[in-house]
């Protein structure tokens, strides 16, 4: 087998294997920790945690409001394996985002970097959001595609990712 073939395998493998909620937790410890060995330099003060507060809640209303919506058109919130996914929810924040509760796990995460205030802590960040466009996003759209076709493709093509209207 090619490396390259081993290595699609691999990551095929790790699929929505962490639920996204753990993953944000490990991130988040790990965010703690660096920010603890390593905090200088750091740009930390008042100032630092008042933006991580915003960033963090910011997050928490994203995700929040995607909860609702799945909740309010009686749809799976299972990150695995498109379970019981019954309705395309595309109004609301799915009309300004695909992934609101990602986008909001991310800002979240992002206001935890900020408040902790060093630059050694930034580094989970970005590491969290490439697991999740990996490993969870990416095989949760080949599902709805599978499941809505054309309808999801339209979608696709007016909504972003991980926020903005398209043409």
């Amino acid at each position: 087998m090619s490396g390259r073939g081993w290595a699609r395998n691999w990551g095929d493998a790790w699929e929505r294997r962490v639920p996204p909620l753990l993953a944000w937790a490990l991130a988040g410890g790990a965010v703690w920790a660096l920010g603890r060995v390593w905090p200088a330099p750091s740009w930390g003060g008042p100032g630092a945690s008042l933006v991580g507060g915003l960033l963090a809640g910011a997050g928490a209303l994203v995700a929040g409001a995607g909860v609702w919506q799945f909740r309010r058109a009686a749809t799976s919130l299972s990150p695995f394996a498109g379970a019981g996914v019954r309705v395309l929810v595309v109004d609301g924040v799915y009309g300004w985002t695909r992934n609101p509760m990602y986008l909001g796990l991310a800002l979240a995460l992002a206001g935890v970097v900020v408040w902790r205030g060093s630059w050694a802590a930034v580094a989970p960040w970005p590491l969290f959001c490439a697991y999740l466009q990996r490993f969870q996003i990416r095989p949760e759209e080949r599902d709805l595609s599978a499941a809505f076709g054309a309808e999801f493709a339209a979608y696709q093509a007016r909504v972003g990712r991980w926020g903005g209207r398209r043409g």
